[in-house]
C-alpha cells in the first residue's frame, strides 16, 4: 500500500465532529442557488458559475487527501456539506455530490491518480457506467466507443468515466471504468424527467478514443493508497453521498411549510395552517421521522470512520449498516417531503412553490439503483448471517 499523508484534521479524527464552511464562503452561494432553482430545471443543468462556486467553497477538494492537494475531510463533513446544498436545491446538491471524483477514481494506478490531480484538487467528475460497452484491445490501451446514460453533471465535468468490458481482461462481477478528459466525449442532451431535472444527467458518447490501460480500473476494487478515505467502503460512500440529498430536501420542505403555515390566512375563513391540529401533528411526526433517519445515517457512518482511523477493518455488519441507513434515509426523506406538501394544500402544487420541485426531486432519488428494495433484501441476509448479493458491500 502507498501511504498518503496520515495526519487528519479535527473533523477526521473526531467522527461526530462537524463544522460548516465559513458562512461567507457558502451562504451567498446557497442564497443564489435558491433564487435560481427554476433556471436549473429549465435548462437541465447546473450553470457553470455555480460549479465554480462549488470549487471555491471546497466541495470537490473536501475528500481529496492532502498528498493530492486536497483538504482531507471526513465523510460526515462532506455529507453534511451536500445536505446543506441540497436544502437549497436538490439538483445542485446532487451535482455537487456526484462531481466529487477522488473516491470514484481511487482504484486507478497511483501515477494516474496523481496525474489527474496534478494541476488542481478541484477535479469535477461525471460518470456514465451503464450499459458497459465492449472495448477492443489496441496498441496503447483500449479503443472505447459507445453511449452511456445517467451522467449527472457531465456538462460541468473536467474528467469523465465510462463503463467498459475490456477485451482480454479477467472477468469481473463489477464493470471496469475507463477514464478520459471531458473533451474526449460528447454530450447528447436527453434528460427529460419529472425530478432532479437540473442535474443534467445526459448521455455521454465516445467514438474510438484510445484509453491507456492504466487509465482504467474495476469499479469498487481496492485502492493502492493507504488513506482512511480510500479504505472506506467505496460502494457505500457512493450511495451515501447521493442519499444525503434526500435528507437535505426533506429538511428544506419542513422549513418551507413552517414559513407558509404561519403567514397564510385561508380564504374560506378557516384557521391558519399552523393553527390546525392535524398539521401540527403531521409536522411533528415528520420532524421525528427525519431526525431518526438522519441519526441512523450518520451513526453508521461515524462507526465505520472511527474504525478506519484506528486502523481497523469494518465488519460485514457495519458496512451493511451503511447501505441500509442510506436507503432508509432516502425513503424517509421522500415520505416526509410528500407529507409536508400535502399539509400545504393547493399552495404546494404551483411551480413557484419549492415544495412541488422538492417532492419530484425526492421521488427520483428513491428510483436510483443504489437505494432500491434489493438493499433491504441484502441487509436482511446479512442480519441472518447469510451472504448478500454481489455488488452490495
Amino acid at each position: 500500500m502507498l501511504a498518503l499523508d496520515t495526519q487528519t484534521d479535527a473533523m477526521a479524527t473526531h467522527p461526530a465532529a462537524s463544522q460548516e464552511p465559513p458562512a461567507d464562503a457558502l451562504a451567498p452561494l446557497l442564497q443564489d442557488i435558491r433564487a435560481r432553482r427554476r433556471e436549473f430545471g429549465r435548462q437541465q443543468f447546473i450553470s457553470t458559475d455555480v460549479i465554480e462556486g462549488f470549487k471555491a467553497a471546497g466541495v470537490y477538494r473536501a475528500l481529496v487527501p492532502r498528498a493530492l492537494g486536497g483538504e482531507q475531510r471526513s465523510p460526515r463533513f462532506f455529507c453534511e456539506l451536500i445536505e446543506r446544498i441540497a436544502a437549497a436545491d436538490g439538483s445542485a446538491g446532487w451535482v455537487a455530490s456526484f462531481g466529487m471524483g477522488v473516491t470514484y477514481l481511487a482504484s486507478l494506478p497511483p501515477d494516474t491518480l496523481r496525474a489527474i490531480y496534478a494541476d488542481t484538487p478541484d477535479v469535477v467528475f461525471a460518470g456514465g457506467i451503464f450499459p458497459p460497452q465492449p472495448a477492443k484491445a489496441v496498441a496503447g490501451g483500449y479503443e472505447v466507443s459507445g453511449r452511456w446514460s445517467f451522467s449527472s453533471g457531465c456538462l460541468g465535468a473536467t474528467v469523465v468515466g465510462v463503463g467498459i468490458v475490456a477485451e482480454g481482461a479477467d472477468a469481473q462481477p463489477l464493470p471496469r471504468m475507463a477514464v478520459l478528459p471531458r473533451a474526449s466525449a460528447s454530450v447528447q442532451p436527453n434528460w427529460d424527467v419529472i425530478g432532479l431535472a437540473g442535474t443534467g444527467s445526459h448521455d455521454l458518447v465516445v467514438d474510438k478514443v484510445v484509453v491507456p490501460e492504466e487509465w482504467t480500473f474495476v469499479r469498487g476494487s481496492r485502492s493502492q493508497f493507504d488513506a482512511p478515505i480510500f479504505r472506506y467502503p467505496s460502494l457505500s460512500l457512493a450511495t451515501q453521498v447521493l442519499s444525503v440529498v434526500s435528507l437535505g430536501i426533506a429538511r428544506a420542505a419542513i422549513e418551507e411549510l413552517k414559513g407558509l403555515a404561519t403567514g397564510r390566512v385561508s380564504v374560506t375563513g378557516a384557521p391558519r395552517t399552523a393553527d390546525r391540529p392535524q398539521v401540527q401533528m403531521e409536522i411533528a411526526r415528520c420532524e421525528a421521522q427525519l431526525r431518526s433517519a438522519r441519526a441512523f445515517f450518520y451513526e453508521a457512518m461515524d462507526e465505520v470512520w472511527e474504525l478506519l482511523l484506528r486502523g481497523e477493518t469494518p465488519g460485514v455488519e457495519a458496512v451493511s449498516a451503511l447501505r441500509l441507513s442510506a436507503t432508509f434515509a432516502t425513503r424517509t426523506g421522500a415520505e416526509v417531503t410528500r407529507s409536508i406538501q400535502m399539509q400545504a394544500g393547493m399552495t404546494g402544487i404551483y411551480q413557484d412553490c419549492p415544495l412541488s420541485t422538492q417532492v419530484q426531486d425526492s421521488l427520483v432519488i428513491t428510483q436510483h439503483a443504489f437505494m432500491g428494495d434489493i438493499t433491504y433484501q441484502n441487509a436482511g441476509a446479512v442480519l441472518f448471517g447469510l451472504k448478500p448479493l454481489p455488488g452490495y458491500l
